[in-house]
Order: C-alpha cells, then sequence, then structure tokens
C-alpha cells in the first residue's frame, strides 16, 4: 500500500509540473498578445490558430539552437544555475493545495518562504560564474532587490497568519467562506502585490534585466536552452505568485473552476503592469522598501497580533 502512495504521489506531482509548464508556454503567448493590443498591434498570430502554436514554436527555436558559454566562465556553475533555477520555481509548485492531497502539510507556508529565498543563490551564482562584469552588476542588483523585498513579504505574509492562526496553505480557503481577506486587510493586499511584483523582477522593478543600463542583467551570456530555463523559472514564479495571492486574500478554493480564472485574472494583472508603468529608480525601489513596507508591515504586524491576544483575553 505504502508503495503504490508513492506512485500515486509521483504522479500527481508530474502531472502538476506538465501543467505549471503548459501554463507557463501559454503564458508568455498571452504576455505578448496584451502587451500588442496594449501598442495597438496584433501580437504573435502566425503560427497556428491565432498564433497557439507560437510558444512552443519558441521552445523548439530555443533549445535546437547552439549552446555557447564565455570561453572564461566557471562553466559548471555557470551550466548548472538555470537548471537548479528552475527546478527552485518548480519545487514552489508542491506547497499548492491539492485534489489528490499530494504535498499538502501543515507547515507549507514555511516550505513557500524557504524555497523562495534559495532562488536568490541560483541568480548570484549565474551571474558570478558568466565571469563578465555586466551580468556581476546585474546579479547584484537582483540579489539585493529579492533579499529587500523578501523581507517585507515575510512580514506580510506573518499578518495573514495571525488571522488564521495555521502554517497550513489549505486554512486560508476555510477562513474565507464568507468574506475575503483582501476586503479586511486592503492596504496589506496591495502591498503584497507590489512585493510579489519586485519579487519576481518584474515591471516597474525590472533593474536585474535593465536593458538600457545593464545589457540584459545576470543573463547577459546565456544563449539557447540557458537562457531559456531562466525565462521559464521567472514565468513559473510568476503564475505561482499570482496562484498565491489568489489563495491568501481573493477567495483560495482551489477546487473550483473559479479559482483558475482568478489565477489568469491576476497574471493579466501582471501583464498589464509591464505595458503602462515606466521602471522605478533603484534608489526608489529600496526607499519603497526599507523605508516605506518595512515599517507599515511591522505596524500591522503589531495591530494582528495584538488584535489576536484581545480576542482571547475575551474568550477567556
Amino acid at each position: 500500500m505504502y508503495i503504490v502512495d508513492l506512485i500515486l504521489l509521483f504522479i500527481s506531482m508530474l502531472i502538476l509540473i506538465i501543467c505549471v509548464l503548459v501554463g507557463v508556454a501559454f503564458l508568455t503567448l498571452m504576455e505578448r498578445k496584451v502587451l500588442g493590443y496594449i501598442q495597438i498591434r496584433k501580437g504573435p498570430n502566425k503560427v497556428g490558430f491565432m498564433g497557439l502554436l507560437q510558444p512552443f514554436s519558441d521552445a523548439i527555436k530555443l533549445f535546437v539552437k547552439e549552446q555557447t558559454f564565455p570561453f572564461m566562465s566557471n562553466f559548471n556553475v555557470y551550466y548548472l544555475s538555470p537548471m537548479v533555477n528552475l527546478s527552485i520555481s518548480l519545487m514552489l509548485w508542491l506547497c499548492m493545495p491539492f485534489f489528490s492531497v499530494l504535498l499538502s502539510f501543515n507547515l507549507s507556508v514555511l516550505f513557500f518562504l524557504s524555497v523562495s529565498s534559495l532562488s536568490v543563490y541560483t541568480l548570484m551564482l549565474a551571474g558570478w560564474s558568466s565571469n563578465s562584469n555586466y551580468s556581476l552588476l546585474g546579479s547584484l542588483r537582483a540579489v539585493a532587490q529579492t533579499i529587500s523585498y523578501e523581507v517585507s513579504l515575510a512580514l506580510i505574509f506573518m499578518s495573514f497568519l495571525f488571522l488564521i492562526l495555521s502554517m497550513n496553505m489549505l486554512e486560508f480557503m476555510k477562513v474565507q467562506k464568507y468574506i475575503w481577506l483582501m476586503f479586511l486587510m486592503f492596504p496589506l493586499s496591495m502591498m503584497w502585490i507590489i512585493s510579489g511584483l519586485a519579487e519576481t523582477n518584474r515591471t516597474p522593478f525590472d533593474f536585474a534585466e535593465g536593458e538600457s543600463e545593464l545589457v540584459s542583467g545576470f543573463n547577459v551570456e546565456y544563449s539557447s536552452g540557458g537562457f531559456a530555463l531562466i525565462f521559464m523559472a521567472e514565468y513559473a514564479s510568476i503564475l505561482f505568485m499570482s496562484m498565491i495571492c489568489v489563495l491568501i486574500f481573493l477567495g483560495g478554493g482551489v477546487f473550483s473552476f473559479i479559482f483558475f480564472l482568478k489565477l489568469v485574472f491576476v497574471s493579466f494583472f501582471w501583464i498589464w503592469v509591464r505595458g503602462t508603468l515606466p521602471r522605478f529608480r533603484y534608489d526608489k525601489l529600496m526607499h519603497l522598501a526599507w523605508k516605506s513596507f518595512l515599517p507599515s508591515s511591522l505596524n500591522y504586524l503589531l495591530f494582528f497580533f495584538n488584535f489576536k491576544m484581545s480576542i482571547f483575553i475575551l474568550l477567556l
């Protein structure tokens, strides 16, 4: 029986990862279409019906291209960094509440925070191992940005955790049966979305890939398959952050079709922001993280802690 359970668990994980990768493929298509319409053009519409096969042709093109690598690079680290980056992005999905339970364990929130902080190392190693000044500068900026926003992200999450008093993601669904947490914690929800944009290195916080000043940032020396893996890791993280947003303050409901519609809407919001807002200045990004979000999230954390404590005292 134990072996059968393990086999079913492995199959469930495989199905989840395949679905995420297909979702990533169509998210890239959606992004190109939405950005196209924002800029009053069509976007990809030649390959297949309305461009539906475009992501697959892009993937084939990228993986078939010749893999180049810098002569002076630290080859092993340079080669492995994109693979580890994608693996971490896919590992994050294992804490998602799943219909067949999967790894929906009681400490899934801790798993999410621990695994998401590992992606910093792959960015740093990818930039350093290329042995290029531009990629090193890009990776340093990306690492500083990610670490800065991880602090506020964790503190905001702790405020939500004080309300549900559990480390299990499933509890968010039960708590939001009658009212979404977005209405109860609107400022924190907005701060979470902005921190999520910064965490995934997206516009207006895409300093890791500021083309105008850094020539594509930490991935400047990557081509073909390596570049594709970094690209896929970024979009898998975007989908995951969208899923977390829906789960913690948009009502959750993982077992209904509406959950996936909400997920598509939040992913669309990520793209919409990219098509609308210009890039921040780097010092403003750091100012926002350390002088706005950090004090605000700490104050909210103290507020919700005292709120919970007063309820307990009243009940006693």
